[in-house]
């Protein structure tokens, strides 16, 4: 704001916020969901190969996702979690891309 201008001149509001969420920042999660059909083993050998978790993040990751429903087991830019996506549920696994909510 500048202080020479007179105290009842107004001016347009603009905004100095350039934060804008795109695909290519690191502000995306890739969440992996429960169901009844997949079985633990299934789960930790699928993050294991897609996700490149170790063995104990894996167990991890699976029975978090058992617990709570669903789990972020990666996050990162769109382009890069798209294709692990794909590779989740056409194992059919429950998977989808969402917003990471800070």
């Amino acid at each position: 704001m500048s202080f020479n201008q007179p105290f009842n001149e107004t001016k347009p509001w603009e905004s100095q916020d350039t934060d804008i969420l795109t695909k290519d920042s690191d502000a995306w999660q890739l969440i992996v969901w429960n169901d009844e059909v997949n079985t633990f083993e299934w789960v930790i050998e699928t993050l294991i190969e897609v996700c490149s978790h170790s063995t104990e993040q894996a167990e991890q990751c699976a029975m978090i996702i058992h617990f709570r429903g669903k789990y972020a087991v990666k996050v990162g830019n769109y382009e890069t979690l798209k294709p692990m996506c794909e590779a989740i549920t056409d194992r059919g696994i429950g998977a989808t891309i969402e917003e990471l909510v800070s």
